[in-house]
């Protein structure tokens, strides 16, 4: 598929999403996102985030200065705090972000692999990588098993459980820190019972229709640097051995569209 192909194509699923995230069914799974987000993002600080979703912003509770939402072109951009780029191709500096929020797209896009190494490389060291999919055992998950459902929102594309996602944040070098379930509802109900969103949260079962996954990046060996001693050196006394951080330091964030 040529670029203006894979453009046009990027652009309709986003227009399908937001629809479906503006549904009755779409509101209710994003309210209890947004609840299960709340208490992780408002504990973290600093002065840039990024939301790459076709859903309303969910994050919007954190204390951060300056957060960007994503659009894959100019005509869906609903505001000037916008990135408008492919997923995987963000034009940004290595780890400007102290936030990172990937919600919902590693299913449904062609290259997921490749937003995640890009949303893993723009995450700060100190910063924290968040990842919303829906939950393979969940009633939706189980409701993808009929024929045809699969074409449908939101129960179209690749659904991944958070132990597979483990495996590719440790590629690009982050871990999980904890995963947490929400979207707990009845047979044929949409989950908006606060009696069984606080049970399921509560005891957090792998059995909401949704996952959180905050992951951050690994612990960085330091390596020891031992200078060399010369006899003239040794005998004025012991040098002190210094240590330096394995890896690429922070760069300032570049202006992207």
């Amino acid at each position: 598929m040529s670029n203006s192909g894979i453009a046009t194509s990027l652009a309709q699923l986003v227009r399908d999403g937001r629809e479906y995230w503006n549904s009755a069914d779409g509101q209710a799974h994003w309210q209890a996102e947004r609840a299960c987000l709340g208490p992780v993002c408002e504990r973290i600080h600093g002065a840039h985030s990024l939301e790459l979703s076709m859903a309303p912003q969910l994050s919007d509770m954190c204390p951060i200065r300056h957060a960007l939402k994503w659009s894959p072109n100019r005509e869906l951009a609903l505001s000037p705090q916008t990135l408008v780029c492919q997923p995987g191709q963000l034009p940004l500096a290595d780890g400007v972000l102290q936030l990172v929020v990937v919600h919902h797209l590693l299913e449904v896009l062609e290259d997921p692999h490749h937003v995640l190494q890009e949303a893993a490389r723009v995450t700060a060291d100190e910063g924290r990588l968040i990842i919303f999919g829906w939950g393979p055992l969940g009633l939706s998950g189980v409701s993808r098993l009929m024929p045809g459902r699969r074409q449908q929102w939101p129960l179209k594309g690749h659904w991944r459980t958070p132990g597979r996602l483990g495996d590719w944040l440790a590629f690009v070098d982050f871990e999980i820190e904890r995963v947490d379930y929400c979207g707990f509802h009845l047979p044929g109900r949409i989950p908006n019972n606060a009696m069984l969103e606080t049970l399921g949260r509560r005891h957090n079962l792998p059995l909401g229709d949704a996952f959180m996954i905050r992951a951050r990046r690994k612990s960085q060996l330091a390596q020891i640097q031992r200078p060399r001693l010369s006899l003239g050196s040794s005998l004025r006394g012991t040098q002190l051995g210094h240590a330096t951080r394995l890896g690429r330091q922070p760069e300032r964030m570049t202006e992207g569209e």
